[in-house]
């Protein structure tokens, strides 16, 4: 059976798809129209060129008589794989000597050293998806968490490309009709109905806006939700930590000030990953290595997307609370009142509390009532609406071209209620299809691509 490419690239690439390091086994990737022969070329077993795709033969690797490594290749041919070219994995040991040898092998037979995220810029541009899905795989290959998974699976399996898609088929219909018009200038014709126009344009912004709005939710699902546990010296902060940790990561004393730098770790609750953030204590202090370390909290709750801020039942009373209270609210920030120590507080100042229902009460030290904590957290970042939306922007890119996209909308509208000429509005609905193109690649150009792929690691 031939070794036919379809590729539209002439070279073959070569590099190691396995993470770096000493493992048990390691994948060396080798794709383009050469990539079979130069396989066979160095490998002792079945002819490479004769088999079918989609096939696995254990042999060996050789450089003349000597074997480098007994292995594993698996065959694919064009255009079944995932770049579309002839792709050939050698499953190799994982000895960092053997992976060198059998690249340094390969190179010499003709392949050359792939650059970061060759293999899914070939894919690419070969059309096995688009740019938007591309961006996926990255994504899932570094999602850490049930969410950022789910949402970068259905980024990679189309569902987003196929809501833009639709966005722009319905512009490009009416963008040719009024370019239709402008054929018939003289005539003073309307194919495009203004009225009809200006409806899909509206009915477009609130899909969009809504695409906009996700991103809030996808940045969340992406990268983890910085979460800063605040209060005053002593309240459990480090206590805390400990416990949503189940390890001994923060240093605990009855000492107060013990924390004087933030201390971070990220912990995943039903399947949404929190990066909390241990502060030091809130005082005044004229230690003054304590005092940075409080001017850092600060700092730290004004970036964070959610506050956890403990108070102390046991030493804490009613009027300090809700001064706290007061100046959370003013720094506009989501945030969960914790009362900590309850299983040691007085029963008065716990029914107080219990007037306003933002509280939850905990003992940290015990272990006590962390579940309804972490059930008042998951609400914060709206669980169920990252379980039941269609489409969650989690892409920068994407989210400032959809901006754009809006933005360009708005100008159609605004041109349709000033009666400008049919030219004018083609020209702001061919920018909103610009934009929305350059989301899956349908408009691009060499220096967007560079800049996207150059990001993945070499052999993605």
């Amino acid at each position: 059976m031939g070794a036919l490419s379809y590729s539209q690239f002439d070279d073959t690439i070569v590099a190691l798809a396995t993470p770096q390091g000493i493992g048990a086994i390691a994948v060396v990737r080798l794709s383009g129209p050469q990539a079979i022969s130069i396989a066979n070329a160095v490998f002792h077993g079945k002819d490479l060129d004769t088999v079918d795709s989609h096939t696995i033969h254990f042999g060996t690797i050789r450089e003349g008589k000597e074997i480098i490594d007994e292995v594993l290749m698996s065959v694919f041919i064009a255009p079944r794989s995932f770049t579309k070219e002839n792709v050939v994995e050698i499953s190799c040991h994982g000895s960092s000597y053997i992976i060198k040898r059998i690249i340094n092998l390969v190179v010499g037979k003709g392949a050359r050293l792939a650059k970061p995220g060759e293999f899914t810029k070939r894919a690419f541009l070969n059309g096995q998806f688009d740019l938007a899905q591309a961006e996926a795989v990255a994504d899932v290959i570094s999602s850490d968490s049930e969410a950022a998974h789910q949402a970068a699976m259905s980024q990679m399996r189309g569902g987003f490309s196929k809501d833009i898609k639709q966005l722009r088929e319905q512009l490009i219909h009416f963008a040719s009709m009024i370019e239709l018009e402008l054929d018939f200038g003289e005539e003073d014709v309307e194919f495009a109905d203004r009225h009809d126009l200006a409806k899909l344009v509206n009915d477009l912004k609130v899909i969009i806006n809504q695409l906009i709005k996700s991103f809030d939710l996808g940045n969340v699902i992406k990268n983890g939700v910085p979460t800063v546990i605040a209060g005053k010296p002593n309240a459990g902060k480090s206590t805390l930590l400990n416990a949503l940790l189940k390890e001994e990561k923060a240093i605990v004393s009855d000492i107060a000030g013990t924390t004087r730098d933030s201390i971070e770790d990220e912990i995943n609750i039903e399947g949404v990953a929190f990066r909390f953030i241990d502060t030091a204590g809130i005082r005044e202090t004229t230690d003054v290595i304590e005092a940075l370390g409080v001017e850092r909290t600060h700092s730290k709750m004004k970036e964070a997307s959610l506050i956890l801020y403990l108070f102390d039942l046991v030493n804490d009373n009613i009027t300090d609370i809700n001064k706290e209270i007061n100046k959370l609210e003013n720094l506009g920030k989501p945030f969960i009142p914790i009362g900590n120590k309850i299983d040691k507080a007085p029963a008065g100042l716990v029914a107080q509390l219990k007037e306003d229902d933002r509280f939850i009460f905990i003992s940290a030290s015990q272990q006590q009532y962390l579940e309804e904590l972490k059930d008042k957290i998951l609400d914060q970042v709206n669980l169920k609406n990252i379980r039941s939306s269609d489409t969650i922007v989690t892409n920068a890119r994407h989210f400032e071209s959809l901006l754009k996209t809006s933005q360009a909308l708005d100008d159609v509208l605004t041109g349709i209620g000033s009666n400008v000429t049919g030219d004018f509005l083609a020209l702001d609905i061919r920018q909103a299809l610009h934009h929305l193109g350059e989301i899956t690649g349908e408009v691009t150009n060499d220096d967007l691509l560079a800049n996207i792929f150059s990001k993945f690691c070499i052999g993605k």
